[in-house]
């Protein structure tokens, strides 16, 4: 996984650049998790497999099958990454981009799962303080997983906080056993 998104960073900083330039950021990101969901479809996998096609020929099957809302800048985009044989690649390009979009608009999503539903008072508090201690927007998502017996766990970038019932008693057993 790290080797594709190795692979996949320069291309999405190169659309960011320039989506960010032209001012074009939900289009680019429109456009990128279409081609994204596309390029993941089974038949279209077996077409960008085809040794018998040029990559110019992949790169216009390839669009016609995501529609017409690629203008001429997505259009080369994707003839780019045809040409260097990176379109499997989309899927990671496509969620770098939007990690650099959400960077760029010092927005943060944030998972949160509980025992319990999130009272909307509870989400509004939680967002608050995430917001305050990330200094960034952040859009709450919640879930519940009624086997946490009590308490959550937040998920927002790279962070976890894990305020669980079972991950507190995980922490006092190790903390005996030591």
């Amino acid at each position: 996984m790290a080797e594709l998104s190795t692979l996949a960073r320069p291309y999405a900083k190169a659309a960011f650049a320039y989506a960010q330039q032209s001012s074009d950021l939900s289009g680019w990101s429109t456009a990128l998790a279409t081609a994204a969901a596309v390029s993941q479809n089974e038949k279209v996998g077996e077409l960008l497999d085809n040794p018998q096609l040029t990559s110019e020929a992949r790169a216009e099957k390839f669009l016609s099958v995501c529609g017409e809302g690629f203008d001429l800048s997505k259009q080369n985009f994707i003839k780019l990454l045809a040409e260097n044989h990176r379109l499997s690649l989309l899927p990671e390009i496509s969620e770098l981009f939007e990690d650099l979009k959400a960077q760029a608009e010092a927005t943060l999503e944030v998972e949160v799962t509980s025992a319990r539903p999130l009272s909307d008072e509870q989400s509004q508090r939680l967002t608050l303080t995430l917001s305050k201690k990330f200094s960034r927007e952040v859009h709450l998502h919640s879930a519940v997983d009624e086997s946490l017996l009590g308490g959550a766990i937040i998920r927002a970038g790279d962070t976890v906080i894990d305020g669980t019932v079972r991950g507190r008693l995980a922490k006092l057993a190790e903390a005996m056993n030591s």
